[in-house]
């Protein structure tokens, strides 16, 4: 499948990293530490998978889905920078809470970097997040801004929709197990707009979805797998065994409830209401961006 190893590939990357430095009640890593070894495991296998994105002749783009935060360890940054220089690296892109400072962007290629922030209410201060927002803005940094549908979150929302610099995306998550009655639902969509395609998961078995053909997730080992979701492996990265396996296959499982697996679902259209923003969850156009 020669022709395959051409195609433009979209790369999940999960390392060991299981740190955080914060506390939400909703996350089982909140304040987690790794050891010094799993922390050196984590560079070392952070590097060998840039060193592979960056040796690769055919487009590639790379979303850090990191357990913990990964932006407040260098390499995480590094990695960031070092590939957003990649010729063909389409977009590299991470989820971060923005606890950390933004002022190593200024090292990066903003036509291919893009930041996938989290607000989360209670772990730290409204100014100091809303701060690095306007920060990223005026240095031109690509990102998105996200916070969890919980009810007591809704008035930090409205204020946060509301401070935005113009022209960037709040997106709201369901919060998991929350069932939103019409009212509520409402009241997050005048926030978000695409929030109904969050609020409840989808029906996915069945169904054709290019993980495993053109996106596919990897581990700190090179072990690739058609999407975090999906246990089965498909081969390894760094021996080329995964290139056999990328082939259309449709969804294993009932049902599909996060961002970064439903968005890949053909069925969902969200590849046209993402256009250029995919990984870094910016849609191509809403009434009120």
């Amino acid at each position: 499948m020669d022709h395959q190893a051409k195609d433009h590939l979209t790369i999940l990357y999960r390392g060991p990293l299981a740190s955080c430095d914060y506390a939400c009640p909703y996350c089982p890593f909140a304040k987690r530490r790794d050891t010094p070894d799993q922390l050196r495991a984590d560079r070392a296998a952070l590097e060998r998978f840039t060193e592979w994105v960056s040796c690769q002749d055919h487009p590639i783009s790379v979303l850090f889905t990191p357990w913990g935060e990964g932006l407040v360890r260098s390499w995480y940054r590094r990695a960031l920078t070092e590939l957003s220089h990649v010729p063909h690296v389409e977009r590299v892109a991470i989820q971060t809470n923005l606890s950390h400072r933004v002022s190593w962007t200024s090292d990066a290629d903003l036509n291919r970097l893009a930041l996938w922030a989290t607000y989360h209410p209670g772990e730290v201060p409204y100014d100091r997040f809303l701060g690095k927002c306007r920060e990223l803005a005026e240095r031109g940094v690509r990102y998105s801004v996200g916070i969890v549908g919980k009810p007591d979150h809704l008035d930090a929302a409205r204020r946060l929709r509301d401070d935005l610099p113009t022209g960037t995306y709040l997106w709201v998550n369901a919060a998991e197990g929350h069932v939103y009655d019409d009212a509520e639902a409402a009241s997050w969509t005048d926030i978000d707009p695409l929030f109904p395609v969050s609020r409840n998961p989808h029906p996915s078995r069945g169904l054709a979805c290019r993980t495993g053909e053109t996106v596919v997730s990897v581990d700190g080992a090179g072990t690739v797998r058609r999407c975090h979701f999906v246990p089965a492996v498909l081969g390894n990265l760094y021996d080329g065994s995964f290139r056999d396996a990328l082939m259309p296959r449709p969804c294993p499982l009932g049902k599909c409830d996060c961002h970064i697996g439903y968005v890949h679902l053909v069925s969902l259209g969200l590849y046209d209401t993402f256009a250029g923003g995919v990984l870094e969850r910016i849609p191509a156009l809403l009434d009120r961006p």
